[in-house]
């Protein structure tokens, strides 16, 4: 039924490379099938202004894509001299998200810029970059705690997004651009690996859908994000996933 030939409950392959960036203090490749993304964690000293002499840090993102990241040609957003609605909604989405299980009063006052930016675009790159982040977000913190910085790292959990619609009128999870674009409902689902929830977007694209039809989508997102979560576990190997 599904384009792919997956079953309605079926994950697209994912993989999460990383260390894929020499510079940066945390790097993944978030692969979620022919979705691409590079997630960064850079560590920057100093806050915000607001949170100066606060003792607290703070987490922020950056998404963007590259031009032949689809299948047409588009300008960079730095050409055309702003960042569209779409970019700013997606950066702070997924700023909000690793926010949710970061504790910010134990790196002191420093700033990790996340950078996510897509490769290739199959739909569903916010829902990559985020769990593509959380990966790179790890890795930086266990980097600071090598150098002394922290005691541990400081994530409560794994934090993860898969995205769910309703295709010809069947719930699925993970939906590529050719379910996504042809949905008549699609949601992103940000939940932790314990079940919280983060945040929930959703949409009807044609009709309204039921709350019958929401809850086999939440039901969908739930076995998405576990697995998911134990893809960032595997990833980070002798690491040891959330602290």
């Amino acid at each position: 039924m599904r384009p792919s030939g997956r079953s309605t409950d079926q994950l697209r392959e994912i993989t999460l490379e990383t260390h894929v960036n020499k510079y940066a203090e945390g790097s993944c490749l978030a692969r979620f099938g022919d979705t691409h993304v590079l997630c960064t964690a850079s560590v920057d000293p100093g806050v915000p202004g607001w949170l100066r002499n606060s003792g607290r840090g703070w987490v922020t993102a950056e998404y963007g894509m590259l031009p032949r990241a689809t299948d047409g040609r588009t300008d960079r957003e730095a050409a055309r001299g702003r960042q569209s609605g779409r970019t700013q909604e997606i950066q702070r989405l997924i700023g909000r998200s690793l926010r949710a299980v970061t504790d910010m009063s134990a790196f002191g006052e420093r700033q990790i810029r996340l950078d996510c930016d897509v490769l290739q675009a199959d739909g569903g790159t916010r829902t990559a970059a985020i769990t593509g982040a959380y990966v790179a977000l790890y890795i930086a913190f266990e980097h600071l705690r090598r150098l002394g910085v922290v005691e541990k790292v400081p994530l409560s959990e794994e934090v993860a997004a898969v995205s769910c619609g309703l295709f010809r009128g069947i719930p699925v999870l993970d939906l590529d651009y050719a379910e996504d674009s042809e949905a008549g409902a699609d949601a992103n689902f940000v939940m932790t690996a314990s079940g919280g929830i983060v945040e929930i977007q959703g949409t009807a694209e044609d009709v309204p859908f039921t709350r019958e039809a929401f809850d086999h989508l939440m039901e969908l997102a739930e076995s998405g994000i576990q697995r998911l979560t134990e893809v960032q576990r595997a990833a980070l190997g002798e690491l040891g996933g959330a602290a």
